[in-house]
Protein backbone atom coordinates (compact mmCIF):
# COMPACT_ATOMS: atom_id res chain seq x y z
CA UNK A 1 0.00 0.00 0.00
CA UNK A 2 1.28 3.46 -0.91
CA UNK A 3 2.49 5.76 1.86
CA UNK A 4 -0.11 8.41 1.04
CA UNK A 5 -2.89 5.82 1.21
CA UNK A 6 -1.61 4.63 4.58
CA UNK A 7 -1.72 8.16 5.92
CA UNK A 8 -5.07 9.00 4.36
CA UNK A 9 -3.50 11.65 2.13
CA UNK A 10 -3.12 10.06 -1.29
CA UNK A 11 -4.68 13.30 -2.43
CA UNK A 12 -3.53 16.58 -0.91
CA UNK A 13 -4.83 17.41 2.56
CA UNK A 14 -5.38 21.08 3.22
CA UNK A 15 -4.31 21.75 6.80
CA UNK A 16 -5.77 24.98 8.15
CA UNK A 17 -2.96 25.78 10.57
CA UNK A 18 0.46 26.37 9.03
CA UNK A 19 2.25 24.92 12.05
CA UNK A 20 0.19 21.74 11.83
CA UNK A 21 1.07 21.46 8.17
CA UNK A 22 4.78 21.61 8.90
CA UNK A 23 4.50 19.00 11.65
CA UNK A 24 2.45 16.78 9.36
CA UNK A 25 5.13 17.10 6.69
CA UNK A 26 7.85 16.20 9.19
CA UNK A 27 5.97 13.09 10.31
CA UNK A 28 5.30 11.99 6.74
CA UNK A 29 8.90 12.52 5.65
CA UNK A 30 10.14 10.52 8.66
CA UNK A 31 7.72 7.67 7.97
CA UNK A 32 8.56 7.84 4.28
CA UNK A 33 12.26 7.38 5.03
CA UNK A 34 11.53 4.29 7.11
CA UNK A 35 9.25 2.73 4.53
CA UNK A 36 11.54 3.49 1.60
CA UNK A 37 14.42 1.88 3.45
CA UNK A 38 12.33 -1.25 3.81
CA UNK A 39 10.92 -1.67 0.31
CA UNK A 40 12.00 1.11 -2.08
CA UNK A 41 9.77 3.71 -3.70
CA UNK A 42 6.28 2.80 -4.82
CA UNK A 43 4.54 4.57 -7.71
CA UNK A 44 3.70 8.13 -6.72
CA UNK A 45 6.09 8.37 -3.77
CA UNK A 46 8.33 11.43 -3.34
CA UNK A 47 12.09 11.02 -3.33
CA UNK A 48 13.26 9.67 0.01
CA UNK A 49 15.03 12.15 2.26
CA UNK A 50 13.09 15.31 1.40
CA UNK A 51 13.42 18.25 3.76
CA UNK A 52 10.16 19.66 5.17
CA UNK A 53 10.39 22.56 2.71
CA UNK A 54 10.89 20.18 -0.22
CA UNK A 55 8.01 18.04 0.91
CA UNK A 56 5.76 21.10 1.03
CA UNK A 57 6.84 21.92 -2.53
CA UNK A 58 6.05 18.35 -3.54
CA UNK A 59 2.65 18.56 -1.85
CA UNK A 60 1.80 21.86 -3.54
CA UNK A 61 2.86 20.36 -6.85
CA UNK A 62 0.73 17.28 -6.34
CA UNK A 63 -2.19 19.52 -5.44
CA UNK A 64 -1.87 21.45 -8.72
CA UNK A 65 -1.22 18.26 -10.66
CA UNK A 66 -4.59 16.92 -9.49
CA UNK A 67 -6.55 20.15 -9.84
CA UNK A 68 -9.33 20.04 -12.42
CA UNK A 69 -9.17 23.26 -14.42
CA UNK A 70 -12.21 25.25 -15.51
CA UNK A 71 -12.86 27.84 -18.21
CA UNK A 72 -12.85 30.52 -15.51
CA UNK A 73 -9.23 29.54 -14.78
CA UNK A 74 -8.26 29.49 -18.46
CA UNK A 75 -9.05 25.97 -19.66
CA UNK A 76 -9.15 25.82 -23.45
CA UNK A 77 -10.47 26.95 -25.76
CA UNK A 78 -8.87 23.76 -27.15
CA UNK A 79 -7.47 21.10 -24.83
CA UNK A 80 -6.69 17.40 -24.34
CA UNK A 81 -7.35 17.09 -20.62
CA UNK A 82 -8.69 19.06 -17.68
CA UNK A 83 -5.79 18.24 -15.36
CA UNK A 84 -2.27 16.85 -15.48
CA UNK A 85 -3.46 13.70 -13.72
CA UNK A 86 -6.01 13.00 -16.45
CA UNK A 87 -3.13 11.98 -18.70
CA UNK A 88 -0.57 10.96 -16.05
CA UNK A 89 -2.29 8.56 -13.64
CA UNK A 90 -1.20 4.95 -14.36
CA UNK A 91 -0.18 3.21 -12.14
CA UNK A 92 -0.24 6.36 -9.95
CA UNK A 93 -0.26 10.13 -10.35
CA UNK A 94 2.79 11.00 -12.44
CA UNK A 95 2.63 7.85 -14.57
CA UNK A 96 1.33 7.24 -18.06
CA UNK A 97 -2.31 7.22 -19.22
CA UNK A 98 -4.85 6.13 -21.78
CA UNK A 99 -5.40 9.46 -23.58
CA UNK A 100 -3.23 9.71 -26.69
CA UNK A 101 -2.17 13.10 -28.00
CA UNK A 102 -2.84 13.45 -31.74
CA UNK A 103 -0.41 15.10 -34.16
CA UNK A 104 -0.84 15.48 -37.89
CA UNK A 105 1.15 16.71 -40.89
CA UNK A 106 1.68 15.84 -44.53
CA UNK A 107 4.53 14.85 -46.83
CA UNK A 108 5.84 16.92 -49.70
CA UNK A 109 6.67 15.64 -53.19
CA UNK A 110 10.06 14.35 -52.02
CA UNK A 111 8.62 12.78 -48.87
CA UNK A 112 9.67 15.70 -46.68
CA UNK A 113 7.73 16.83 -43.62
CA UNK A 114 5.20 19.59 -44.32
CA UNK A 115 3.39 21.25 -41.44
CA UNK A 116 -0.32 21.95 -41.81
CA UNK A 117 -0.02 25.30 -40.06
CA UNK A 118 2.34 28.23 -40.78
CA UNK A 119 3.55 28.07 -37.18
CA UNK A 120 4.93 24.59 -37.79
CA UNK A 121 2.70 23.15 -35.05
CA UNK A 122 1.38 19.62 -35.47
CA UNK A 123 -0.81 19.18 -32.37
CA UNK A 124 -4.56 18.77 -32.92
CA UNK A 125 -6.57 18.93 -29.71
CA UNK A 126 -9.20 16.35 -28.88
CA UNK A 127 -11.63 18.68 -27.12
CA UNK A 128 -12.80 22.29 -26.93
CA UNK A 129 -15.01 24.41 -24.72
CA UNK A 130 -18.55 25.38 -25.81
CA UNK A 131 -19.49 26.66 -28.38
CA UNK A 132 -16.66 24.59 -29.91
CA UNK A 133 -15.99 27.20 -32.57
CA UNK A 134 -12.28 26.92 -31.75
CA UNK A 135 -12.06 23.15 -32.13
CA UNK A 136 -9.06 22.24 -34.32
CA UNK A 137 -9.95 19.85 -37.14
CA UNK A 138 -7.42 17.74 -39.01
CA UNK A 139 -7.65 18.83 -42.66
CA UNK A 140 -8.02 16.44 -45.56
CA UNK A 141 -4.48 17.31 -46.67
CA UNK A 142 -3.05 15.39 -43.71
CA UNK A 143 -1.16 12.26 -44.72
CA UNK A 144 0.57 11.67 -41.37
CA UNK A 145 -1.39 10.95 -38.22
CA UNK A 146 0.61 10.25 -35.06
CA UNK A 147 -0.72 9.31 -31.64
CA UNK A 148 1.50 9.64 -28.58
CA UNK A 149 0.72 8.20 -25.16
CA UNK A 150 2.00 10.12 -22.13
CA UNK A 151 5.51 9.32 -20.92
CA UNK A 152 5.75 8.54 -17.18
CA UNK A 153 7.35 11.27 -15.07
CA UNK A 154 8.77 9.13 -12.26
CA UNK A 155 12.35 10.15 -11.49
CA UNK A 156 12.20 13.19 -13.79
CA UNK A 157 14.23 15.34 -11.38
CA UNK A 158 17.14 12.92 -11.60
CA UNK A 159 16.95 13.01 -15.39
CA UNK A 160 17.02 16.82 -15.30
CA UNK A 161 20.15 16.67 -13.10
CA UNK A 162 22.18 14.78 -15.73
CA UNK A 163 24.71 17.27 -17.17
CA UNK A 164 24.51 18.24 -20.83
CA UNK A 165 28.17 17.27 -21.17
CA UNK A 166 27.37 13.70 -20.14
CA UNK A 167 24.76 13.33 -22.86
CA UNK A 168 26.99 14.98 -25.46
CA UNK A 169 29.70 12.46 -24.60
CA UNK A 170 27.26 9.62 -25.36
CA UNK A 171 26.32 10.83 -28.84
CA UNK A 172 27.91 9.54 -32.03
CA UNK A 173 25.85 11.05 -34.84
CA UNK A 174 28.02 9.76 -37.71
CA UNK A 175 28.88 6.41 -36.09
CA UNK A 176 32.60 7.06 -35.80
CA UNK A 177 33.15 3.90 -33.78
CA UNK A 178 31.30 1.81 -36.43
CA UNK A 179 29.08 -0.01 -33.98
CA UNK A 180 25.99 0.73 -36.06
CA UNK A 181 24.63 3.23 -33.51
CA UNK A 182 24.35 6.88 -34.48
CA UNK A 183 22.41 8.60 -31.74
CA UNK A 184 22.62 12.37 -31.41
CA UNK A 185 21.82 14.84 -28.68
CA UNK A 186 18.81 17.09 -29.25
CA UNK A 187 20.12 20.65 -29.00
CA UNK A 188 17.18 22.89 -28.14
CA UNK A 189 16.58 26.42 -26.93
CA UNK A 190 15.10 26.21 -23.46
CA UNK A 191 11.93 28.29 -23.57
CA UNK A 192 12.22 29.33 -19.93
CA UNK A 193 15.81 30.62 -20.02
CA UNK A 194 16.66 31.11 -23.69
CA UNK A 195 19.78 28.95 -23.23
CA UNK A 196 20.93 26.33 -25.72
CA UNK A 197 20.71 23.02 -23.91
CA UNK A 198 20.51 19.29 -24.53
CA UNK A 199 16.87 18.22 -24.63
CA UNK A 200 15.78 15.16 -22.66
CA UNK A 201 12.03 15.37 -22.00
CA UNK A 202 9.31 14.42 -24.45
CA UNK A 203 9.01 12.00 -27.37
CA UNK A 204 11.48 14.08 -29.39
CA UNK A 205 13.59 15.28 -26.43
CA UNK A 206 12.15 18.71 -27.16
CA UNK A 207 12.64 20.12 -23.67
CA UNK A 208 15.72 20.42 -21.48
CA UNK A 209 14.11 21.51 -18.21
CA UNK A 210 11.06 20.51 -16.22
CA UNK A 211 9.85 24.10 -16.03
CA UNK A 212 9.65 24.37 -19.82
CA UNK A 213 8.28 20.84 -20.15
CA UNK A 214 5.46 21.52 -17.69
CA UNK A 215 4.74 24.98 -19.09
CA UNK A 216 4.47 23.53 -22.59
CA UNK A 217 2.00 20.89 -21.38
CA UNK A 218 -0.05 23.50 -19.48
CA UNK A 219 -0.53 25.51 -22.67
CA UNK A 220 -0.69 22.64 -25.17
CA UNK A 221 -2.68 20.05 -23.24
CA UNK A 222 -4.96 22.29 -21.16
CA UNK A 223 -4.90 25.54 -23.10
CA UNK A 224 -3.66 27.55 -20.12
CA UNK A 225 -1.12 30.16 -21.16
CA UNK A 226 1.75 31.06 -18.87
CA UNK A 227 4.90 33.17 -18.64
CA UNK A 228 6.89 30.64 -20.71
CA UNK A 229 4.23 30.03 -23.38
CA UNK A 230 2.03 33.15 -23.29
CA UNK A 231 0.11 32.66 -26.55
CA UNK A 232 -2.88 30.36 -27.09
CA UNK A 233 -2.31 27.57 -29.60
CA UNK A 234 -4.94 25.85 -31.74
CA UNK A 235 -4.01 24.82 -35.27
CA UNK A 236 -6.28 26.31 -37.93
CA UNK A 237 -7.91 28.84 -35.60
CA UNK A 238 -7.46 32.46 -36.65
CA UNK A 239 -6.43 35.12 -34.11
CA UNK A 240 -9.79 36.88 -34.53
CA UNK A 241 -11.74 33.73 -33.75
CA UNK A 242 -9.42 32.92 -30.86
CA UNK A 243 -10.17 36.29 -29.27
CA UNK A 244 -13.88 35.44 -29.40
CA UNK A 245 -13.36 32.01 -27.85
CA UNK A 246 -10.89 33.12 -25.18
CA UNK A 247 -11.60 36.43 -23.49
CA UNK A 248 -9.24 35.99 -20.54
CA UNK A 249 -6.06 38.07 -20.55
CA UNK A 250 -2.77 36.25 -21.09
CA UNK A 251 -1.03 34.69 -19.31
CA UNK A 252 -3.76 32.77 -17.53
CA UNK A 253 -1.41 31.07 -15.07
CA UNK A 254 -0.88 33.76 -12.43
CA UNK A 255 1.00 33.63 -9.14
CA UNK A 256 -0.81 32.44 -6.04
CA UNK A 257 -0.83 35.44 -3.68
CA UNK A 258 -0.34 33.12 -0.69
CA UNK A 259 2.73 31.27 -1.98
CA UNK A 260 4.04 33.52 -4.77
CA UNK A 261 4.21 30.45 -6.99
CA UNK A 262 2.74 29.86 -10.43
CA UNK A 263 1.13 26.63 -11.50
CA UNK A 264 4.14 25.88 -13.69
CA UNK A 265 6.43 26.25 -10.65
CA UNK A 266 4.36 23.70 -8.77
CA UNK A 267 4.36 21.27 -11.70
CA UNK A 268 8.14 21.50 -11.94
CA UNK A 269 8.54 20.86 -8.20
CA UNK A 270 6.26 17.82 -8.27
CA UNK A 271 8.08 16.26 -11.21
CA UNK A 272 11.50 17.11 -9.80
CA UNK A 273 10.79 15.51 -6.43
CA UNK A 274 8.85 12.49 -7.72
CA UNK A 275 10.77 9.30 -6.99
CA UNK A 276 11.70 6.82 -9.72
CA UNK A 277 10.01 3.43 -9.54
CA UNK A 278 11.95 0.90 -7.54
CA UNK A 279 13.35 -2.04 -9.44
CA UNK A 280 11.61 -5.39 -9.12
CA UNK A 281 13.22 -8.45 -7.59
CA UNK A 282 16.44 -9.52 -9.34
CA UNK A 283 17.00 -13.27 -9.57
CA UNK A 284 19.21 -15.50 -11.72
CA UNK A 285 16.77 -15.34 -14.66
CA UNK A 286 16.85 -11.55 -14.62
CA UNK A 287 20.65 -11.54 -14.46
CA UNK A 288 20.81 -13.83 -17.50
CA UNK A 289 18.41 -11.49 -19.28
CA UNK A 290 20.70 -8.58 -18.47
CA UNK A 291 23.59 -10.44 -20.09
CA UNK A 292 21.52 -11.11 -23.22
CA UNK A 293 20.39 -7.46 -23.23
CA UNK A 294 24.02 -6.34 -23.41
CA UNK A 295 25.18 -9.11 -25.76
CA UNK A 296 22.68 -8.33 -28.53
CA UNK A 297 23.33 -4.58 -28.36
CA UNK A 298 20.24 -3.25 -26.56
CA UNK A 299 22.43 -1.44 -24.03
CA UNK A 300 24.07 0.58 -26.82
CA UNK A 301 20.99 2.84 -26.80
CA UNK A 302 19.22 1.79 -23.61
CA UNK A 303 22.14 2.79 -21.39
CA UNK A 304 21.51 1.02 -18.06
CA UNK A 305 22.49 3.98 -15.87
CA UNK A 306 23.74 7.56 -16.18
CA UNK A 307 25.21 9.65 -13.37
CA UNK A 308 23.94 13.06 -12.37
CA UNK A 309 26.38 15.92 -11.96
CA UNK A 310 27.48 17.88 -8.89
CA UNK A 311 24.67 19.52 -6.95
CA UNK A 312 24.23 21.38 -3.71
CA UNK A 313 21.24 19.14 -3.05
CA UNK A 314 22.33 15.64 -1.93
CA UNK A 315 19.22 14.18 -3.57
CA UNK A 316 20.75 14.97 -6.97
CA UNK A 317 24.49 15.04 -6.24
CA UNK A 318 26.32 12.37 -8.28
CA UNK A 319 23.42 9.92 -8.19
CA UNK A 320 23.22 6.94 -10.54
CA UNK A 321 20.04 7.09 -12.61
CA UNK A 322 19.09 3.56 -13.82
CA UNK A 323 16.76 4.70 -16.58
CA UNK A 324 17.93 2.37 -19.40
CA UNK A 325 18.13 5.18 -21.96
CA UNK A 326 20.81 7.42 -23.45
CA UNK A 327 18.18 10.19 -23.92
CA UNK A 328 19.47 10.67 -27.47
CA UNK A 329 17.60 10.85 -30.76
CA UNK A 330 17.80 7.78 -32.98
CA UNK A 331 16.35 6.85 -36.35
CA UNK A 332 15.58 3.14 -36.03
CA UNK A 333 12.42 3.08 -38.12
CA UNK A 334 10.13 3.86 -35.19
CA UNK A 335 9.67 7.61 -35.64
CA UNK A 336 6.14 8.93 -35.99
CA UNK A 337 6.77 11.11 -39.04
CA UNK A 338 6.46 14.36 -37.08
CA UNK A 339 9.28 16.92 -37.10
CA UNK A 340 9.47 18.68 -33.74
CA UNK A 341 12.15 20.93 -32.32
CA UNK A 342 15.50 19.21 -32.96
CA UNK A 343 13.87 15.85 -33.69
CA UNK A 344 13.63 14.82 -37.34
CA UNK A 345 10.44 13.07 -38.54
CA UNK A 346 11.83 9.56 -38.21
CA UNK A 347 13.81 10.16 -35.03
CA UNK A 348 12.66 9.38 -31.53
CA UNK A 349 14.24 9.76 -28.13
CA UNK A 350 15.36 6.42 -26.73
CA UNK A 351 12.48 5.36 -24.48
CA UNK A 352 13.51 4.79 -20.88
CA UNK A 353 12.80 1.27 -19.67
CA UNK A 354 12.82 1.78 -15.92
CA UNK A 355 9.44 0.94 -14.40
CA UNK A 356 8.32 -0.75 -17.60
CA UNK A 357 6.67 -3.57 -15.67
CA UNK A 358 3.99 -1.07 -14.59
CA UNK A 359 3.20 -0.02 -18.17
CA UNK A 360 0.79 -2.70 -19.33
CA UNK A 361 0.00 -3.71 -21.99
CA UNK A 362 3.13 -2.20 -23.57
CA UNK A 363 5.57 -4.20 -21.47
CA UNK A 364 3.69 -7.48 -21.92
CA UNK A 365 3.47 -7.01 -25.68
CA UNK A 366 7.22 -6.49 -25.91
CA UNK A 367 7.90 -9.63 -23.94
CA UNK A 368 5.41 -11.64 -26.00
CA UNK A 369 6.92 -10.40 -29.26
CA UNK A 370 10.38 -11.41 -28.13
CA UNK A 371 9.22 -14.87 -27.13
CA UNK A 372 7.31 -15.42 -30.40
CA UNK A 373 10.08 -14.07 -32.61
CA UNK A 374 12.71 -16.25 -30.97
CA UNK A 375 10.47 -19.30 -30.65
CA UNK A 376 10.59 -19.24 -26.87
CA UNK A 377 14.33 -19.72 -26.60
CA UNK A 378 15.88 -19.41 -23.12
CA UNK A 379 17.52 -16.15 -24.21
CA UNK A 380 14.15 -14.67 -25.18
CA UNK A 381 12.58 -15.70 -21.89
CA UNK A 382 15.49 -14.24 -19.94
CA UNK A 383 15.27 -10.95 -21.84
CA UNK A 384 11.53 -10.84 -21.24
CA UNK A 385 12.19 -11.19 -17.49
CA UNK A 386 14.66 -8.28 -17.63
CA UNK A 387 12.04 -6.11 -19.33
CA UNK A 388 9.66 -6.96 -16.50
CA UNK A 389 12.27 -5.98 -13.93
CA UNK A 390 13.47 -2.38 -14.56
Amino acid sequence: MNLFTLLGSRFPVRVQVRGSRIWAALVIVFCSSLLVAQRGALPGDPLPGLTPVEFEEFRLGLDDFLEVETTEEGLGPAFNGTSCAVCHSVPAVGGTGAIAEVRAASRGPRGEFVALDPSGESLFHLFSVPSHSCQPVIPAAATIIARRVPIPLFGAGLVEAIPDETLLALEDPVDRNRDGISGRAAIVTDAATGERRVGRFGWKAQHATLLSFGADAYRNEMGITNDVFPQEMAVGISPDRMRICDRLPEPEDIRDPRTGRRGIDNFASFMKLLAPLGRGSVDDTVRVGEQVFAAIGCAACHTPAIETGPSGNPLFHHQMVPLFSDLLLHDVGTGDGIQQSAGAPEEIRTPALWGLRFRRPLQRRRADLLVRSWSGTPAACALAHLIECP
